[in-house]
C-alpha cells in the first residue's frame, strides 16, 4: 500500500514536527513494516516554474507531425534571461518548441528551462530544432516523474487553491512536490490498512493523536430504490446500487484527487472512474461503476451459469466457472463480482447516467474466482482480505457526493438489498495478554487498547465481553485480541526469553539412517543439489515410460507457480536433467550431482474433504483426508556425466561410467550395513542391458545405470549419461536395527583367486552370488577382478576371475580348509550358473 503524506497528513493530526521517518516507524513497531519511503519529484532540480502561454502557432513538417512554436511568459527575471523581444513578431518571452496538442493560447503551463535536471539526469539546455531555437521545455507528469501521463502537457487552472498563479514563480509546490510517499508491506491479516483510511487509524492510535473517521457510520437495512436489485447468493450478504444521473462527462478530475491516485500506484482515467479510485484507496471498499444506459432490466447478484461467458474490461472473454460470483442483468452476466466489470457497461467518456455498485462480497468466493481467472486487481486484493461491510453505502454515498461537487451530477435514492451480518462476540480474561505475551500489561491498558482499535469492551470483574469492529474480520479468538495488543504496546516492550528445555530425545533412527547416507554420497565426491519439486507433461514424455508406470500417478496443483510445470514430481530424474543440461550450457561438462528428496504420486482419484475450521475435523474425516494425500517416498537419484577424473600430469582421465551410478548405491548400502544386490534388468528409462536392477532383502528398491541414447537427446545430456534412482525409505528401513557387534577376527586372511568361464549372457553378479552361497561362513568377501573374452574361452563365452578372501574367527584356516570352501563356492556356480573351472 503507497500511502502519500500529504494525503495521511489531511486525514491525522500529526503532532508538529513529525517527520515521515517518525511515521514510519511508529507503522513498523506497532502495525505493518513500511519497506521504504520514495519522494515524488525529488529528482528535479533547477528552475521549474509556472508559465503563461502568450501565443502559439502550428506549424506542420514534412513527416505529418504537427509542432508548435509558442512564446511562453516565464515572469520578468526569467524572460530577461531569455529572448525579451521578438523582433518579428513584438512578443515579450521565451520561446519554447512544444508537439503536445494542448500547447494553446492561454494555457498555465509547467516550463524547465536551461540548467533544470530531470529524472533520469535528463539536463535541460537551448537547443535549435524544427528552425527555431527552443529555450526551454513544456513538461508533462511523466517527464518530471509524478505522473504517468504524456498525452499532453500538464496544464493549471489560473487559480489553485486560492493562489493566483504568477509567471515565474517556483512550480513544484503548486504541483505538490517533493511528495513522500510510504510503502507499507499490508500483510493477508490486517486487510483493513489497505486503505487510507485503515492506516491513518493505525497511525493514530500508535502516536496517539486523533482521528476521525470519515466512514464511521450505523449499518443501513434493506431499502427499496428505484434501481431494482435481485441478490440470489449467499456470497454478497448486501449489495448497495445508487443512481446517479446529469454527470458532466467533460468535467475533469481536481488535481488533487488525480496527484493521490497517482502517488497511491494508480493511474487517473475519468472523473467518474477516478472518484470511485479514490473513494477505494481512501476507505478500503471498491466500488464500481456502471453506465446505467447500457443497464437492462433488473441487476442480479448469482452464480455464473455452466458454459456463460463474460467480456471483462480488458476486453477478454472468458469462459466462466458455475462458482464464479456474476452480477448480471438481462442480457446476461456484465461482471465478475469483486474482481472486474464487464466491457458491455464500461463507463466511457460519453456516458452520464451512472449505477453506483456498492456491496460486500464473501472475501473466499472472490479469491477463487480471480485466480481462476488469474485477474488479480486492486478490488479483489481488497475483497480478498476482507472488507468493512457497512463501508459499502458509506462509500457509495461518498462517492456520489463527489461527483455532484465535482462533476454537477443528481443523485437519486439506493436500493440495498441485504443485511450487514453481525460481529462475533468473544469472552477473554483481561490478564491471558499479560501471560501470552510474557509482559506485565495492566486490565486498563488492556481495555484503552482494544477501545482505541475500535473494539466494544464490556468488563465484568476479570472477564471482558469483546465485540470486533465491523473492518476487523481478523479479530476472531481470544489470541487474536492479544496478538493486537501485542502489536499496540511494541513488541520492543516484550523481553526475550528462552523457552525452557523439554529434554529433546535426537533424531530418530530414520533421520540418522538418511544423514549418514547422504554423507556418503557426498564423501564419494558427488555434489548435492535442491531442485524444485513441479514437473511437466513433456518430462514424463523424456522418460519413455509406459502409460501403467507408476510415476505417471501424478497430482497437479490447483494454482501451480508456473503453468507449464503444473504437476508435483513423481521421480526426481527431470530435476536432475535439467541442472545438468544448465550447466552444461555454461560449459561445466564433468558432472556427479545428486539430490534427495520427497516425489508424489497420487494413490486417490477423489478430491480431499474441506472440514470447517471452527472445530477438530473427526477422526473418520482425518482419515478420508490421509486416504487422499498422494504416497510421498523419499528417494535418491544421481546424474554423471563427462569425466569422473580428469586428465592428469600423472595418468590419463577417467571416464564417468555406469560404475560410478552403481557407486551411488553401494555407497548409501554400506552406510547403513545393507546389503545389495545388483541384477541386470531392463527399466525406462535406462539402456535396456546396461540398467541394474538394485535389490535389498529380495525386494528392488531403484534402478542404476546407462540412460536410453534418446532419453539423452530429448533431454539435452552428454552422451552416455548415466544415472541412478532409489528408495531411500526402503533402504533406510532395511538397515539393521542394533543387534551383536561381530568381532574383528585377529587370525590372517586367507585368499583364493578362482577363474570360471560362463555363457557371455551369464550376469556376473548371479555367479558373484553362487559363489557367496558355496563358500560357506569362512567367506569373507568376493570381488570381481577381471573379465576375458577371446579365443581361449570359446566363442558366446566369457572368462570371470574372482579373488575370494578366507577367514576364521577362532583359528588360522589350513590350506586344507581354504580349498575345500573354494571348490564347494566353484561347485556351487557350476550348478547355478553353469560355470566351468577355467584351466
Amino acid at each position: 500500500m503507497k500511502v502519500p503524506m500529504s494525503w495521511l497528513r489531511a486525514m491525522v493530526n500529526l503532532p508538529d514536527g513529525t517527520t515521515t521517518n517518525d511515521v514510519a516507524q511508529a507503522l513498523t513497531s506497532h502495525t505493518a513494516t513500511v519497506e521504504k519511503v520514495d519522494v515524488i519529484g525529488g529528482e528535479l532540480t533547477g528552475p521549474i516554474i509556472i508559465g503563461h502561454i502568450l501565443s502559439s502557432v502550428p506549424e506542420p513538417q514534412k513527416n505529418g507531425k504537427i509542432i508548435n512554436w509558442c512564446r511562453v511568459d516565464v515572469g520578468p527575471r526569467y524572460n530577461a534571461e531569455g529572448h525579451p523581444k521578438n523582433a518579428e513578431e513584438g512578443v515579450e518571452g521565451r520561446g519554447i518548441i512544444c508537439g503536445a496538442p494542448n500547447a494553446v493560447e492561454g494555457a498555465w503551463v509547467v516550463v524547465s528551462l536551461p540548467g533544470a535536471v530531470l529524472p533520469g539526469g535528463f539536463a535541460i539546455s537551448a537547443r535549435k530544432t524544427y528552425g527555431h531555437m527552443s529555450d526551454g521545455m513544456l513538461c508533462a507528469s511523466d517527464e518530471l516523474g509524478i505522473g504517468f501521463d504524456h498525452t499532453g502537457i500538464i496544464t493549471l487552472p489560473p487559480s489553485v487553491e486560492g493562489h493566483q498563479l504568477i509567471p515565474g514563480e517556483n512550480a513544484l509546490p503548486i504541483l505538490g512536490v517533493p511528495e513522500e510517499v510510504l510503502d507499507v508491506d499490508v500483510t493477508p491479516d490486517i486487510g483493513y490498512c489497505l486503505s487510507m483510511r485503515g492506516i491513518a487509524r493505525e497511525v493514530a492510535h500508535a502516536m496517539s493523536v486523533h482521528f476521525r473517521d470519515p466512514y464511521d457510520e450505523e449499518p443501513i437495512g434493506p431499502t427499496q430504490g428505484p434501481v431494482a436489485v435481485d441478490v440470489q447468493s449467499d456470497a454478497c450478504s448486501q449489495f448497495i446500487a445508487l443512481p446517479v444521473s446529469n454527470v458532466n462527462p467533460d468535467a475533469p478530475t481536481p488535481r488533487f484527487m488525480s496527484d493521490r491516485i497517482t502517488r497511491a500506484g494508480m493511474r487517473p482515467i475519468n472523473l467518474a472512474v477516478d472518484i470511485t479510485n479514490y473513494v477505494m484507496l481512501e476507505s478500503g471498499q471498491p466500488l464500481h461503476a456502471y453506465d446505467a444506459n447500457k443497464v437492462s432490466g433488473t441487476i442480479v447478484v448469482r452464480k455464473a451459469h455452466e458454459g456463460e461467458h463474460l467480456v471483462t474490461l480488458d476486453d477478454t472473454d472468458r469462459l466462466l466457472d458455475p462458482d464464479d460470483l456474476v452480477i448480471a442483468d438481462d442480457s446476461g452476466a456484465i461482471g465478475l463480482a469483486g474482481v472486474m466489470g464487464g466491457a458491455a457497461t464500461e463507463m466511457t467518456g460519453e456516458s452520464t447516467s451512472i449505477i453506483l455498485e456498492g456491496a460486500h462480497f464473501d472475501p473466499m468466493t472472490v479469491a477463487r474466482a480471480y485466480r481462476r481467472h488469474k485477474l488479480g486487481s486492486e478490488a479483489s486484493r481488497r475483497f480478498e482480505r476482507g472488507v468493512d461491510p457497512v463501508c459499502a453505502h458509506s462509500a457509495a454515498v461518498r462517492a456520489a457526493e463527489l461527483l455532484v461537487e465535482y462533476g454537477g451530477a443528481t443523485v437519486g435514492e439506493p436500493t440495498v438489498v441485504g443485511e450487514v451480518p453481525e460481529m462475533p462476540h468473544q469472552t477473554m480474561s483481561a490478564d491471558l495478554p499479560s501471560r501470552i505475551l510474557g509482559t506485565k500489561v495492566a486490565p486498563e491498558e488492556v481495555i484503552e487498547i482494544l477501545t482505541r482499535s475500535g473494539v466494544k469492551v464490556t468488563a465484568l470483574g476479570d472477564s471482558l465481553t469483546l465485540v470486533a469492529p465491523t473492518w476487523r474480520p481478523d479479530l476472531v479468538d481470544a489470541y487474536d485480541y492479544v496478538e493486537e495488543i501485542g502489536r499496540k504496546i511494541g513488541f520492543d516492550r516484550i523481553e526475550p526469553a528462552l523457552a525452557p528445555s523439554l529434554g529433546a530425545r535426537g533424531l530418530t533412527k530414520a533421520q540418522q539412517g538418511r544423514r549418514r547416507v547422504l554423507r556418503s554420497v557426498v564423501d564419494a565426491g558427488f555434489v548435492e543439489l535442491i531442485t524444485l519439486p513441479f514437473m511437466a507433461d513433456k518430462d514424463l514424455d523424456v522418460l519413455g515410460i509406459g502409460a501403467d508406470d507408476v510415476r505417471h500417478s501424478t497430482v497437479k496443483l490447483a494454482n501451480p507457480l508456473d503453468d507449464t510445470h503444473p504437476y508435483l514430481r513423481t521421480t526426481l530424474l527431470p530435476g536432475l536433467f535439467h541442472a545438468v543440461a544448465t550447466n552444461m550450457s555454461r560449459s561445466q561438462e564433468d558432472l556427479a550431482v545428486f539430490e534427495s528428496g520427497a516425489v508424489f504420486r497420487a494413490v486417490s482419484t477423489g478430491p480431499a474433504p474441506r472440514p470447517s475450521v471452527e472445530k477438530r475435523p473427526s477422526d473418520d474425516v482425518l482419515a478420508e483426508i490421509d486416504a487422499a494425500l498422494p504416497a510421498q517416498p523419499r528417494m535418491l537419484a544421481a546424474v554423471i556425466c563427462g569425466k569422473w577424473l580428469p586428465d592428469r600430469w600423472d595418468g590419463q582421465s577417467v571416464k564417468a561410467d555406469w560404475r560410478h551410478a552403481v557407486l551411488v548405491a553401494e555407497k548409501a548400502a554400506e552406510a547403513l550395513g545393507v546389503t545389495l544386490v545388483r541384477k541386470a534388468d531392463h527399466h525406462a528409462p535406462w539402456h535396456p542391458g546396461r540398467c541394474a536392477a538394485l535389490i535389498v532383502d529380495g525386494t528392488t528398491i531403484g534402478y542404476a545405470g546407462e540412460l536410453h541414447p534418446t532419453v539423452v537427446s530429448k533431454a539435452g545430456l552428454p552422451q552416455r549419461t548415466c544415472a541412478v534412482e532409489l528408495d531411500l525409505d526402503a533402504l533406510v528401513a532395511a538397515a539393521p536395527q542394533g543387534g551383536e557387534v561381530t568381532a574383528i577376527s585377529s587370525f590372517p586372511v586367507a585368499k583364493e583367486d578362482v577363474a570360471v568361464v560362463v555363457d557371455e549372457s551369464v550376469a556376473a553378479e548371479d555367479v558373484r552370488q553362487a559363489l557367496i552361497e558355496g563358500a560357506g561362513p569362512l567367506l569373507e568377501s568376493v570381488e570381481l577382478f577381471d573379465v576375458y573374452e577371446g579365443e581361449q574361452v570359446g566363442d558366446k563365452r566369457k572368462s570371470l576371475a574372482f579373488n575370494l578372501r578366507l577367514r576364521a574367527a577362532d583359528r588360522t584356516l589350513t590350506d586344507a580348509e581354504a580349498a575345500e570352501a573354494r571348490d564347494a563356492a566353484v561347485a556351487r556356480a557350476e550348478e547355478c550358473c553353469g560355470a566351468q573351472l577355467r584351466s
